[in-house]
């Protein structure tokens, strides 16, 4: 029995009955386009896909010029299971009605046995009942997301406060990067405060990953904030977060930090904790390491050694640049296993604007990685610019149109 004759010659119908059904189906086609369109405009309101309704209304052009009845009828149902992975639940059950729809009249017009279309519409009200419930349950699930999202933005926000682009003497700018998917934070930590006794600031990392390295790292930026304003040597600052460390973390945990600070113009105090040691940028642009003369234990480690602490102070001149970075940008590894070499990379990034420059080194960083980095990364580059002194009496005047100078 050939294919015509099975489901009743619907392709090759013709005289009157044959117009009004074509006349009837092209009228159907239009009504769905039209509902096809509003529900178009409901979805982009909802901020969903329409390759749902595409599908739908593709099967339909198909089958109208030339399909094959109902072999193409079954593959309307893929329009409210793709529905459920793109559209919430009143999005999916549009597609499911327009696909029910569109197939009882193409199955009438395509004279497809009642049986057979019967079993086409089941089939199809199932599939859109099943795609409105995992709709529903998607669309609870990225509820429940964004508002963690939202709590972990808060907690970045009173962890990781941002740091504006300038702080006292200083040109700031940050880059940070969690590991973690979707997380915001992590086990890496940085501050820079304003303070009595000059700006100071702290980079570190927190042993482990999680919200164990979360906490602790919320633990060492709180005493810090506190202690910078409150002591103004900065060793004793030093020995506050290692005192409430060692109160809190437990036998296995530590942190390693840098901890600096400029009392006065020229002078830089740097306190290296188990740290990778910081990039200081010469004004020539020579990028040297700041090495510690006197290693020292990682906080939380102090009772386990002799060592303490040592306070290292270096000249620190106008157009020079410091960077504070974790170990997640130094030890991350191409596909060959070969570390990012930052020293190298810093060199040929650096410029007078301490955000250009980071940018520039992330984007290499994660050209390096191959676009995701196994561990936290945190990088604070801070610049002291040139103060241009007061115009004396009898100094000429500078008369450079302000277009040539950068001016506003």
């Amino acid at each position: 029995m050939n294919q015509d004759r099975e489901y009743g010659g619907g392709h090759g119908r013709t005289g009157k009955d044959g117009n009004r059904t074509l006349c009837d189906a092209v009228r159907a086609l239009g009504t769905a386009a039209a509902c096809a369109r509003r529900t178009t405009l409901t979805d982009l309101a909802f901020g969903t896909s329409t390759l749902p309704l595409l599908v739908v209304v593709t099967v339909v052009l198909v089958d109208l010029t030339g399909g094959t009845g109902v072999i193409w009828l079954s593959v309307l149902a893929a329009g409210p299971a793709l529905a459920a992975a793109t559209s919430r639940p009143c999005g999916v059950l549009c597609v499911g009605l327009l696909a029910g729809v569109s197939s009882a009249l193409l199955g009438v017009r395509d004279g497809v046995p009642a049986e057979e279309l019967a079993a086409v519409l089941s089939a199809l009200a199932a599939v859109t009942l099943a795609s409105v419930l995992a709709s529903a349950l998607r669309w609870r699930r990225e509820r429940v997301l964004a508002a963690v999202r939202s709590v972990a933005e808060a907690a970045q926000h009173a962890l990781l406060a941002p740091i504006p682009s300038s702080v006292g003497p200083f040109q700031v700018a940050v880059r940070y990067s969690a590991a973690a998917a979707e997380a915001r934070i992590g086990g890496d930590l940085y501050a820079l405060v304003p303070t009595p006794y000059g700006v100071r600031m702290i980079v570190g990392d927190v042993r482990g990953k999680g919200l164990p390295a979360v906490g602790t790292a919320a633990l060492v930026l709180g005493v810090f904030r506190e202690a910078a304003y409150d002591e103004p040597d900065l060793l004793a600052v030093v020995g506050r977060i290692e005192r409430s460390l060692a109160r809190n973390l437990g036998h296995d945990d530590f942190v390693t930090a840098v901890v600096a600070g400029y009392p006065e113009p020229g002078r830089l105090e740097v306190v290296n904790c188990g740290h990778a040691p910081p990039l200081h940028v010469g004004t020539s642009g020579q990028v040297s390491s700041v090495d510690p003369t006197h290693p020292a234990p990682p906080l939380g480690l102090r009772a386990l050694t002799a060592e303490t602490p040592t306070l290292q102070v270096l000249p620190f001149a106008d157009g020079e640049q410091l960077l504070l970075y974790t170990d997640g940008v130094t030890e991350a590894r191409d596909h060959g296993r070969a570390f990012y070499p930052l020293a190298e990379g810093l060199g040929r990034h650096v410029c007078d604007e301490p955000a250009s420059t980071l940018a520039a080194l992330d984007a290499e960083l994660q050209a390096h990685v191959g676009g995701r980095l196994h561990d936290d990364a945190a990088l604070l580059l801070l610049r002291k610019p040139a103060v241009r002194e007061p115009a004396r009496p009898g100094d000429p005047v500078d008369r450079t149109p302000a277009a040539l100078t950068g001016g506003g």
